[in-house]
């Protein structure tokens, strides 16, 4: 059967996908400058929404226009003014329409301001709880749907829903500023943005292959605009520096059979070489700042797990320790000693370990360390029992099936 195309199909279809490109290249760029001006990210989603609609029946008419993304973002801000002009009652509304209407009449705008730092920044404010803040950041500035964010975090459609809708009006109702803060605030809030974007990598890392959206890459994709439009802060570059040196060996930890591998069992031809040496580069940027923190320590303990002769332990063990300054946390001290087991001292390790019973007794990992470190002091009676508690609790397949290899290799000593 032949079909008969309508005359101007092939238009509509190259609207389309023209507007698709720009949403997906520029939205979190539009968002972050309409929410600056309007003060309510809320309005600011559904007028650049309102102002795509529009695009593709006018384009559809009159042919793209030259700066596709100026056009959106005048037609957005015409909206939004319409939106607020029976509001003005409202202090800070009608402080809103009277930005909007002097950006408004200026020239059409070719070059878009960059105001996506200022988007990250209040995204990831301290008065909303963590998981909040990388929802919203994924949505806003990353454009991803709710459905792909549910996904990830195993949550209902629309439990996920309610929470960015939350926090939306958390940052609405609370006056949170679209601003990156001053010098005094900035050590504080930096790191719980880094900390945001590092939680949304960590997702995307152990998630399974089939996720429709590559939050590593997102991640990746975050942490270097933060780089970009905050340069030579050596935390940021750290954070970035650690994501490449973990993502370098992505490929590499699943093993054939389907089993999780640590880095020294990893088959080394499968790790990203591009993304290992930038990762390391990077690194010895930030560390020749001589301001160091968390990050960087981070990424040098990522750095030695990929030593060309195995994982540099005496040397991975000393930087859990210097992280437990910044970071004192159960979990830090129970890697520090998994970390002091492999140098050389497995009784010491396991006593750090056991040493941490009350405080991650419901924390896989614990489990397994204690599994594995009840080996290596010859209690196979004791490492059987754990490691059938840390295969119960294994949060993927990949993760049960390697440990179940160590169990049964226990039989085998």
């Amino acid at each position: 059967m032949r079909v008969v195309t309508a005359p101007g199909a092939g238009a509509a279809i190259a609207v389309s996908r023209e507007l698709d490109r720009v949403m997906r290249a520029d939205r979190g760029r539009l968002v972050a400058v309409l929410a600056a001006g309007l003060r309510d990210l809320a309005l600011a989603e559904e007028v650049l929404q309102e102002a795509a609609v529009s695009a593709l029946s006018h384009w559809g008419r009159s042919g793209l226009p030259s700066s596709p993304t100026g056009w959106l973002l005048q037609v957005a801000r015409r909206k939004a003014i319409d939106r607020l002009r029976g509001q003005t009652r409202d202090a800070r509304k009608a402080q809103a329409l009277a930005h909007l209407a002097g950006e408004e009449a200026a020239p059409d705008p070719q070059d878009i301001p960059d105001d996506r730092l200022r988007l990250i920044f209040a995204c990831c404010h301290p008065a909303l709880e963590p998981k909040s803040r990388v929802a919203l950041t994924l949505r806003t500035v990353c454009g991803l749907t709710t459905v792909d964010i549910a996904r990830a975090f195993l949550d209902a459609e629309p439990t996920m829903a309610q929470r960015i809708s939350r926090a939306k009006a958390k940052i609405a109702a609370a006056g949170i500023p679209f601003a990156v803060p001053g010098p005094e605030l900035w050590p504080e809030r930096l790191d719980g943005v880094l900390t945001a974007v590092y939680l949304i990598f960590t997702t995307g890392y152990v998630a399974g292959p089939d996720e429709p959206r590559d939050l590593c890459r997102e991640a990746e994709f975050l942490m270097r605009l933060i780089d970009g439009l905050r340069p030579e802060e050596a935390e940021i570059e750290g954070a970035l520096a650690m994501m490449l040196l973990t993502a370098a060996r992505r490929a590499a930890r699943i093993g054939p059979d389907g089993a999780s591998l640590p880095p020294a069992d990893q088959d080394r031809s499968l790790w990203d070489a591009a993304r290992l040496e930038e990762g390391r580069a990077i690194l010895a940027r930030a560390v020749a700042r001589r301001a160091p923190g968390p990050f960087q320590i981070k990424a040098a303990i990522a750095d030695c797990q990929m030593a060309d002769s195995g994982p540099d332990w005496p040397q991975i063990a000393a930087l859990y320790g210097a992280l437990w300054r910044f970071e004192p946390t159960p979990v830090v001290h129970l890697n520090g000693a998994v970390a002091v087991a492999h140098a050389g001292d497995p009784a010491r390790g396991l006593a750090m370990v056991e040493g941490l019973a009350g405080a991650l007794a419901d924390y896989q990992p614990w489990h397994a360390a204690q599994a594995a470190l009840l080996a290596m002091t010859g209690d196979r009676t004791g490492a059987a029992s754990a490691y059938a508690t840390a295969i119960a609790l294994a949060p993927t397949p990949a993760e049960a099936l390697f440990l179940k290899r160590r169990l049964a290799a226990l039989a085998l000593v």
